[in-house]
């Protein structure tokens, strides 16, 4: 696939300014071409260029500055070259701030069972939409991604499951530095900004080779991937705690697929800046929202006479104006309303936290915002009435 005109546009000048620290946390701002991002950022998940059930002003008012999108998919319905014509994926889409392109290397991971064949030339796989053999190579994703126009391009990476062998793992990591130097070198759209991916798993040797080869090329931020992947929560934890500081200190860094209350301010406190996950809205899909004590489900009966909101003192639309009670209703009555609402109050809920966590480090009390929502967790669900 040959650059188009243009392509070879360098990305912006200092695109990354932390602005508070407090312990590892970190606040600041990521500029991109299409506005800001304050940081801490969760980046609601809009795979196929939708936030599933949501209109984009409705994603924005909860409070969303950035929303991510996925570059496999995109490849394949209704193909970039489509998207292109159409105005880039924020004119297609309807987006108007900052969009991030994941390359497909996720998909390494969840769609493993439809690989061909994977090399450091690139990976051949059966596409889950018609089951013919398909190629993604570091220059065709960056290719796909700049032909896309979003904001932030990830490079193609190798990620695997917590079960791999050493063996297994050692070879990602070796791949993904390979891509990496060759998606390094490759155009990209005017002012896109594009991110490395450090693998490793929680193998401390491995871990830190591909921190130190994937910070050793010129990308303006860093990634930790192959991580909340089916590793102990304890042990991805402690992978973030040691790593994330190997990190540029002056680069925005990555979290990919974390997205609950525990998670993200664990996440956080490490020293990341940007993450995203589809649990808010999945959740959602399921009956179910996230609430301070962790999550309930609308489907239990107990709920079905509850006057109350979701949560008590929710700003988010479904609790300004619903019950409980009408909310059970309609998700046990399988009406759309009731998912898109759960999924308004689900974004707004981890949108929301991240606002909070972002003002605790600006005046120095993260640590207290921490203890407090964890405490909470704790505690666990709340009683029948």
């Amino acid at each position: 696939m040959a650059p188009g005109p243009g392509a070879c546009e360098p990305s912006l000048v200092s695109t990354f300014t932390v602005t508070a620290t407090d312990g590892a946390a970190r606040a600041g701002v990521l500029e991109t071409a299409h506005g800001p991002i304050p940081t801490p950022a969760f980046m609601p998940v809009g795979t196929k260029a939708s936030v599933k059930a949501l209109h984009p002003d409705e994603v924005r008012a909860l409070g969303a500055r950035v929303i991510l999108g996925n570059a496999y998919h995109l490849h394949f319905r209704p193909g970039e070259e489509v998207v292109e014509s159409l105005g880039g994926i924020h004119g297609f889409c309807g987006w108007s701030g900052p969009i991030l392109t994941d390359s497909g290397g996720f998909q390494v991971f969840s769609l493993r069972d439809t690989i061909i064949s994977l090399d450091e030339s690139g990976v051949t796989f059966r596409s889950v939409y018609d089951g013919s053999a398909a190629t993604f190579t570091p220059e065709g994703v960056a290719e796909i991604q700049r032909r896309l126009g979003s904001d932030i391009a990830m490079c193609l990476d190798v990620c695997t499951p917590a079960s791999t062998t050493r063996a297994e793992l050692e070879a990602a990591v070796a791949i993904t530095s390979v891509w990496a130097r060759k998606q390094s070198e490759t155009p990209r759209a005017p002012g896109q900004l594009r991110f490395g991916i450090a693998q490793g798993g929680i193998d401390p040797e491995l871990r830190r080779r591909s921190v130190e080869e994937i910070t050793s090329l010129p990308f303006d931020g860093y990634a930790l991937g192959g991580l909340a992947v089916g590793e102990r929560r304890d042990e991805m934890l402690e992978t973030v705690g040691w790593a994330a500081p190997l990190l540029a200190q002056d680069k925005p860094r990555y979290f990919m697929g974390i997205g609950d209350a525990e998670g993200i301010l664990e996440v956080v406190g490490r020293g990341i800046d940007l993450f995203d996950c589809v649990l808010p809205t999945r959740t959602a899909r399921t009956g179910s929202a996230l609430v301070s004590s962790g999550r309930i489900s609308l489907r239990n009966a107990r709920f079905a006479r509850d006057p109350r909101p979701l949560e008590d003192g929710c700003r988010c639309p479904a609790c300004a104006r619903f019950t409980r009670a009408y909310i059970r209703h309609l998700v046990t009555q399988d009406e759309i309303l009731g998912l898109r609402l759960l999924s308004l109050h689900n974004l707004w809920f981890v949108l929301d936290l991240t606002a909070r966590a972002r003002a605790a480090i600006e005046r120095g009390a993260f640590s207290t915002l921490r203890e407090e929502v964890l405490a909470r967790l704790a505690r666990g669900p709340e009683e029948d009435l």
